[in-house]
C-alpha cells in the first residue's frame, strides 16, 4: 500500500501539506481533486521520487512498477508504433539482449531470453501497442508515421499510449483527457476501468472521474481528505460537512467572542485576573475552524446581447471543405436565438470544419449560407490563446475592447469574476498557465456580448471550478450556441439538441450522450465484422451452429458466477451508502462531545467493520471475475 503519515511538504515559501496522512490500498482507483495550486501534482511528484517530504513519512511497496505520462515528446524519426513500444523498458532490454545473443550465436542465452520475452507477453506486444494506438485515434497508416510528423496534442496521445502499454502496479494520470475528443474519452474510460493495478487520477472532467474511481482524496487546507465513493458522492458528503462546519464555526465564533469579552473586561482586575488568564489560554487552545468556502472563486455571467435577430444564420444545401476537397455536403441548419446545439462525431468527421464555417474562417463551397447582418459571434478555440499579447496584462487586453469612457474599476471587477484579481489583472500574460490564458480568452469573449457562441473544446486546461462557472453561465445565455466538447457534464447541462457529423453529413441525432456512446460501440462492431468478413474465405468462416453452441455453453457456465457478482455489487452499493452516512455523522462536531462518547465509539466501530466487509466483498468479486475469464478462455 501507499502510506503517507504526518506529512509536511513545502515548496518555496508555500506550504502544500501539513501534518496530514493518507493510505491507498493496492488495486484501488483514487481520484485526486482540489483547487489549482493546492499540491495535487506535487503529490504525484512525491510518489515518483521527484520531491521529498519536509517532515513525516512516505512509503511505497518495494518493487512496484510505476507508469506515468511523459510531459515532453522529442521530434523523433522513429514511428509512432516503435515509440509506444519504448514504454515497456524491460521488453526493449530483452530485445537488445536477444540481438546480442544472436550476434554471438549463444544458443543457451537465446533460449533463456525467448522464455523471458514470452513470460512478459512480449510476442503480443506489437498487437497490444497497435490496439492502444487505434483506441487513441491513430489509423493503421498513421502508426507507421514518424513521431515528429504529429502535432503537440497527438504527441501527448503517444505518451499516454506509452504509459498504458507499460506493465505497471501503479498508474499515475495527471489530466489524461486534455487533447482527447469525446470518442477517445469513452475508449480511455473503458480501458482504465479494466486496469488491474492501483490508479491515482487527476482530472477536471467530473463525468470521467465518476465513471472510474471509487475513492476521492480532496487536497484542501494543507490536508489530504479521504472520501469513499466517486466524485458525485464526494460533492454530496462535502456539501453536508461544509454546512455543518459553518454551523460549528459560527457557534465557535460566539464562544470566542464571549470568552474574549470576559478577558478584555477583567484581564487587569486583580480579583478576576486568574480567571481571565485561564480563559485566554482556552482561547489559544481552541481549534480554529475555518469558515466554509462554498463560493466558487469564479463568477462568470454572459452579458445580454445588444441584439437578437432571428434567424441568426441560415444554411441550405451547403457544402464545406478546403480547396477542391469537400468535407461536409448538403448541410441544412438554421440557428435561432435559444438554440443549444452539441456537435457529436468521430475525430476528423468535420465538426471543427463546421465551426470554422460559422466563425467565418471558411467559405461555403456551394449552397446558401446567409448570416444575419446583426450577427455577433463569440468564438472560442484553443488556437486563439496564441493571439494573446503576451507582454500585455489582462486589463490592457480588456481596455482595447471596452468603450473609451469605461471606468477601470468596472473592468477590474469584471476580470475578478474570471480569477484575475489584484496584481494578477496587471501582470503580463506570458507566464500564465494554459488554464489562466484560456480563462482570459473566455473573459474577452464574454465582454463582447455575442449572440452566437461557438465553443470548440472550451474546457481544455480549465479546472473544475471554472468548468462549473462556465456551465452555469451558459444556462442563462440568451443567444444561440454550438459546442464541440469532450466534457460530457458540460454537454448534458448546456445542450438541448445534438447533431451528428458522420460520413460528410450533418444530421439531427435523436438521443442523448449514452445513446451516442452506444452508437459508437455499434459502429465499431460493424466495422470489425466487415473487416473480418473481407479477410475471410468461405472455408474460414465460423460455422454458426458451432458458434451458438459455444455461446450457450459459455452462458451456462458463467451464469451462476455472474449472479453471485450481481449480489456482491448490490451489497457493495449498500455498504458504500452506509459508509457515506457514517462519514456525515463523523463530520458533526457535537459527536465528539463527552456525552456522545459511546455513540462516537459505535460509529467508528461500524465504519471499521463495514470497511473490512467492503474489502472482502471486493476480493470475492475479483475472484469470481478471474473464474469467469478462465472459463471464457477455455471455451474459446
Amino acid at each position: 500500500m501507499i502510506n503517507i503519515s504526518q506529512a509536511q511538504l513545502i515548496r518555496g515559501s508555500k506550504t502544500l501539506l501539513d501534518d496530514t496522512s493518507l493510505t491507498i490500498y493496492p488495486g484501488h482507483k483514487v481520484g485526486l481533486v482540489g483547487a489549482n495550486g493546492t499540491g495535487k501534482s506535487s503529490l504525484i511528484a512525491l510518489i515518483l521520487g521527484h520531491l521529498h517530504l519536509d517532515k513525516g513519512d512516505f512509503s511505497l511497496p518495494a518493487g512496484w512498477q510505476i507508469a506515468t505520462v511523459a510531459q515532453e515528446t522529442p521530434a523523433l524519426d522513429v514511428s509512432a508504433l516503435e515509440y509506444v513500444l519504448d514504454g515497456d523498458v524491460e521488453f526493449r532490454q530483452l530485445e537488445a539482449q536477444l540481438n546480442q545473443a544472436q550476434h554471438e550465436n549463444d544458443g543457451n542465452a537465446i533460449a533463456l531470453i525467448h522464455g523471458k520475452i514470452d513470460a512478459i507477453g512480449g510476442y503480443s506486444i506489437r498487437a497490444r501497442a497497435g490496439a492502444l494506438l487505434a483506441g487513441l485515434g491513430f489509423s493503421e497508416n498513421e502508426q507507421s508515421n514518424p513521431v515528429k510528423s504529429f502535432s503537440g496534442g497527438w504527441r501527448m496521445r503517444l505518451n499516454l499510449a506509452q504509459a498504458l502499454l507499460c506493465r505497471s502496479d501503479l498508474l499515475l494520470l495527471d489530466e489524461p483527457t486534455n487533447h482527447l475528443d469525446l470518442d477517445t474519452m469513452y475508449w480511455l474510460e473503458g480501458w482504465i476501468k479494466s486496469y488491474q493495478g492501483t490508479l491515482i487520477l487527476i482530472s477536471h472532467d467530473r463525468d470521467f472521474i465518476d465513471g472510474i474511481v471509487d475513492e476521492i482524496v480532496h487536497v484542501e487546507n494543507h490536508k489530504l481528505n479521504f472520501y469513499k465513493g466517486n466524485y458525485s458522492a464526494f460533492e454530496r458528503v462535502r456539501a453536508e460537512r461544509m454546512a455543518q462546519q459553518q454551523v460549528a464555526f459560527e457557534r465557535q465564533q460566539k464562544e470566542r467572542a464571549h470568552m474574549q469579552s470576559f478577558v478584555d473586561r477583567f484581564r487587569y482586575k486583580a480579583s478576576k485576573a486568574k480567571q481571565a488568564q485561564s480563559r485566554l489560554k482556552a482561547l489559544e487552545r481552541m481549534a480554529e475552524l475555518l469558515p466554509s468556502q462554498v463560493d466558487n472563486p469564479f463568477q462568470m455571467a454572459f452579458r445580454e446581447p445588444e441584439a437578437l435577430p432571428n434567424p441568426l444564420v441560415v444554411m441550405e444545401n451547403v457544402s464545406i471543405g478546403y480547396s477542391e476537397k469537400t468535407i461536409l455536403k448538403q448541410v441544412q441548419l438554421n440557428l435561432v436565438p435559444g438554440a443549444r446545439i452539441g456537435l457529436l462525431g468521430r475525430n476528423g468527421a468535420g465538426k471543427s470544419t463546421l465551426i470554422k464555417l460559422l466563425s467565418g474562417q471558411l467559405q461555403a463551397q456551394t449552397g446558401k449560407y446567409q448570416p444575419n447582418p446583426g450577427l455577433n459571434i463569440g468564438y472560442f478555440a484553443q488556437h486563439q490563446i496564441e493571439f494573446l499579447s503576451l507582454d500585455d496584462s489582462p486589463l490592457q487586453h480588456l481596455v482595447r475592447l471596452a468603450p473609451p469612457n469605461t471606468r477601470e474599476q468596472e473592468l477590474r471587477n469584471f476580470l475578478g469574476g474570471f480569477g484575475f484579481n489584484g496584481d494578477m489583472a496587471l501582470a503580463p500574460v506570458r507566464p500564465f498557465s494554459g488554464g489562466e490564458k484560456a480563462r482570459l480568452v473566455l473573459a474577452l469573449l464574454v465582454w463582447q456580448r455575442p449572440n452566437l457562441l461557438l465553443l470548440d473544446e472550451p474546457t481544455n486546461h480549465l479546472d473544475l471550478e471554472m468548468r462549473h462557472a462556465l456551465t452555469m453561465a451558459l444556462q442563462s445565455f440568451e443567444g444561440a450556441m454550438v459546442i464541440v466538447s469532450h466534457d460530457r457534464h458540460l454537454l448534458r447541462l448546456s445542450c438541448s439538441d445534438y447533431y451528428l457529423v458522420d460520413q460528410g453529413v450533418v444530421k439531427s441525432f435523436e438521443g442523448d450522450l449514452d445513446d451516442y456512446h452506444q452508437w459508437l460501440l455499434d459502429a465499431a462492431k460493424a466495422a470489425q465484422a466487415s473487416h473480418k468478413s473481407d479477410n475471410q474465405t468461405p472455408g474460414e468462416q465460423i460455422d454458426k451452429k458451432q458458434q451458438k453452441r459455444i455461446e450457450a455453453e459459455l452462458r451456462q457456465k458463467t451464469s451462476p458466477l455472474k449472479k453471485q457478482q450481481a449480489k456482491l455489487e448490490t451489497q457493495q452499493q449498500k455498504i458504500a451508502q452506509r459508509l457515506a452516512e457514517l462519514e456525515t455523522e463523523l463530520a458533526d462536531g457535537s459527536l465528539y462531545d463527552a456525552e456522545n462518547k459511546a455513540k462516537m465509539t459505535q460509529v467508528l466501530n461500524e465504519r471499521t467493520s463495514l470497511t473490512q466487509e467492503m474489502d472482502e466483498s471486493e476480493m470475492n468479486w475479483l475472484e469470481l471475475q478471474e473464474q469467469i475469464e478462465e472459463i471464457e478462455q477455455a471455451v474459446q
